[in-house]
């Protein structure tokens, strides 16, 4: 029996949808492959994440990983995870968020161990940053882009991105593991309930939670959820808002199953898995106009893509008085098809092989 390919994740990010990607992908790949991830904790990192991975799968953390620039940290970020790879000896090594990528990019050259990146968002898009700041990200990324290695986008919109930073760039949707949360899913009591419009993930300045509040003050008879915090909780004034603060995952997901429509007003995104996860789980999803949401979602097709206060408002009326059957039952069909961590788990293997291919 032949001896199984190592494979080395270094992930900075791991909090959040990038957590859950990291999750569901290695738990998938850890199946056909050794699989190593050399990772940071975060707040929003669950204080049990470790029990989240497969038994098989090597947890190595990075202790210097900082997520802000940090000269002295990052000096020593660098020869930390070179460290960790030359103990491990991976047969492919695949860099995960922007701090992992600049870094890796520049430890690593690619020759005799191919080197892949997901930048799971773009540090350049972010608009909460200084233009000072985002242009430093992205000549950061043009630079790195000249490396021996291949972009991996996890959507169509950051692939575009991508493809004008390097010539190596491909892209596989980011994907959830549908059969646990069916099983999820499933376990979960359902409750009486008012209409009920929820969001779930951190309250900061991408999830967009004064354009949130706009859309409760303007639908004052419907109930909105928040299912998660963050430092800008203070701007969910309105009063027909609730915000559940931090939960484990089966509390999070009991709040979901036991609301009716699911609404991203986010001013970026990857691809955001609250989204698969709504769309999996027949919510009516109203989104905002951006990268990521509107990959996935598209207007009179299976969902609902806003620009403006009075388009939202449209949406959730129409959403109340039933008309957005035909539009669940499609997207959770998309996701079942194209957003499945096993299509997800498929496709990277074959880039990764094709990869050991070419630097034999």
């Amino acid at each position: 029996m032949a001896e199984k390919k190592k494979i080395l994740y270094i992930v900075e990010a791991m909090g959040g949808g990038v957590f859950t990607y990291i999750v569901d992908l290695a738990n998938e790949l850890v199946n056909s492959y050794d699989m190593y991830i050399a990772y940071a904790v975060r707040k929003q990192t669950p204080e049990n994440y470790k029990d989240y991975f497969d038994k098989r799968i090597h947890l190595i953390e990075v202790e210097n990983f900082a997520r802000a620039i940090n000269p002295s940290k990052d000096i020593a970020a660098f020869f930390e995870i070179r460290k960790i790879a030359k103990r491990v000896r991976p047969d492919i090594i695949h860099l995960h968020s922007s701090k992992a990528g600049a870094l890796g990019r520049l430890a690593f050259n690619g020759k005799k161990v191919p080197v892949f990146y997901t930048p799971h968002g773009y540090s350049f898009l972010m608009q909460n940053s200084s233009s000072t700041k985002r242009k430093i990200y992205k000549a950061i990324e043009t630079i790195c882009g000249k490396r021996n290695c291949t972009t991996i986008s996890c959507s169509a919109g950051e692939h575009e991105e991508s493809e004008k930073l390097t010539r190596q760039a491909l892209y596989v949707n980011n994907a959830i593991n549908t059969e646990a949360l069916r099983e999820l899913i499933e376990a979960v009591p359902r409750k009486k309930h008012p209409f009920t419009v929820f969001t779930l993930g951190r309250i900061c300045y991408q999830k967009n939670p004064r354009l949130f509040n706009q859309v409760a003050y303007a639908n004052p008879n419907v109930r909105f959820l928040w299912i998660g915090d963050g430092e800008l909780r203070g701007e969910l004034t309105a009063p027909n808002i609730e915000i559940t603060g931090w939960t484990q995952r089966n509390e999070a997901l009991q709040y979901s199953v036991n609301a009716d429509a699911f609404l991203l007003t986010s001013l970026w995104e990857g691809l955001p898995m609250s989204l698969l996860e709504a769309m999996f789980m027949e919510k009516p999803c109203v989104v905002s106009d951006v990268i990521g949401n509107h990959d996935v979602i598209h207007n009179d097709a299976n969902g609902y893509v806003c620009n403006k206060i009075d388009e939202y408002t449209k949406a959730i009326a129409e959403i109340r008085n039933g008309k957005s059957e035909e539009y669940v039952k499609k997207a959770r069909a998309d996701v079942i098809e194209r957003y499945d961590t096993r299509v997800q788990a498929r496709q990277y293997s074959d880039i990764y092989m094709a990869g050991l291919r070419k630097n034999e």
